[in-house]
């Protein structure tokens, strides 16, 4: 066994650390924060230096490489800034079932501008009446002529009110049975007819990363942007989570070392009593437990991010991943504001923030109760 970086990985983590620690400040963090703002000048900047899509095909733009180094990028993003690098994160949401499943056409059209900063993708799945239950989606794609026209309405979607291209799932075959044997994935443009999205505001957390309410009315496309096989796009949406829960839980881990990081500086420099807090025992047990349970956590992630890139998909082992990630995250952040006390309490604090950007990662893309269902059947079986 080899746990130990190769120097590509090394040399990508660290230029990864060094971008965002540099350009991710913390004013630029609260102001896209308070103003619910996405960080474009950023998100380009990140495109140009090779790190958005960087497991993209080196023919689409990309640089070849794997979950393991596509991770390692979040990771270090997340960790400088929640808020900054989760918008970063997510530009290229979904853009995996285009690489995985997409025509050439589809693929030479998409992915370079995505890894080249010109393009935002978004993932069209969750509806108001279907979020966990995947398979209860009511959005229709109906066969007119040469083209399939789309009608329906998705919530909650990532990048919904940026995005150049959506990867939306609909119902293709209502008379399937199972009745998920009837979706199928479209790539929809922004400038198609009938295509509304209404921001969703107010957000609690990742408040630089626009989510909206996304709605088809009567959108026409054609044959030709289908995503792979008709009737298949609920296996492929699958399959993307298994991918995309692997960078979800690099998310929640590098929000957990980014707090856990400014709780050791401010323990060290806090004084009460006549010395620094973190002269006394209860709290230096307490920062060894988290930082015991953050190191436990970043092998399981890298564990599954390395068997994906090795041996493709095992949903138990990423939703192990991302399960035990977004409990760490929201852990940590709370006890980081406990051990900052008022000081913890209040927006200037950059853990205040990162605890409501942590949240998320046990909610979307599955919540945690969702993951659990997942690792049980893997180790249980169906009954």
């Amino acid at each position: 066994m080899e746990f130990e970086l190769t120097q590509d990985q090394k040399d990508i983590q660290k230029a990864a650390r060094e971008f965002a620690q540099n350009e991710f400040t913390a004013e630029r963090g609260r102001y896209y924060d308070q103003n619910e703002e996405f960080p474009f000048d950023l998100w380009k900047k990140a495109c140009e230096l090779g790190f958005i899509g960087v497991h993209f095909p080196e023919e689409y733009g990309g640089a070849g490489m794997g979950i393991l180094e596509n991770i390692l990028i979040v990771e270090e993003f997340c960790r400088a800034d929640s808020t900054i690098g989760s918008a970063i994160i997510l530009s290229d949401f979904s853009s995996e079932v285009i690489m995985r499943f997409g025509s050439e056409e589809q693929k030479e059209e998409v992915l370079p501008k995505v890894a080249g900063g010109k393009a935002i993708t978004a993932g069209c799945y969750t509806e108001p009446e279907a979020g966990s239950d995947l398979t209860a989606i009511k959005t229709k794609a109906e066969k007119d002529g040469d083209e399939w026209v789309i009608n329906g309405s998705k919530t909650f979607i990532t990048n919904g009110t940026i995005a150049d291209y959506y990867v939306v799932l609909a119902v293709t075959d209502p008379n399937a049975q199972p009745r998920y044997r009837g979706f199928t994935t479209f790539l929809v443009r922004k400038d198609a007819e009938g295509l509304e999205t209404n921001k969703i505001d107010g957000k609690f957390g990742i408040r630089s990363s626009p989510t909206a309410e996304v709605v088809f009315k009567n959108v026409r496309v054609s044959e030709d942007d289908i995503i792979g096989q008709l009737n298949r796009g609920f296996y492929q949406v699958l399959e993307f989570f298994d991918e995309s829960r692997i960078e979800i839980a690099a998310q929640a881990l590098g929000i957990a070392q980014g707090a856990f990081d400014r709780t050791l500086d401010y323990v060290k420099q806090r004084k009460q009593f006549g010395q620094p807090i973190g002269a006394f025992q209860a709290l230096q047990h307490r920062i060894a437990h988290l930082g015991t349970m953050i190191e436990a956590t970043r092998l399981l992630i890298y564990k599954a991010a390395w068997n994906y890139d090795k041996h493709g998909i095992d949903p138990t082992l990423t939703s192990m991943a991302k399960y035990l990630a977004g409990k760490l995250a929201v852990h940590v952040c709370d006890e980081a504001i406990q051990m900052h006390g008022g000081y913890g309490y209040v927006a200037e604090n950059d853990v205040e923030r990162f605890y409501r950007d942590a949240k998320i990662t046990e909610i979307y893309e599955g919540t945690k109760e969702i993951q659990l269902n997942t690792i049980a059947k893997g180790l249980i079986g169906k009954f």
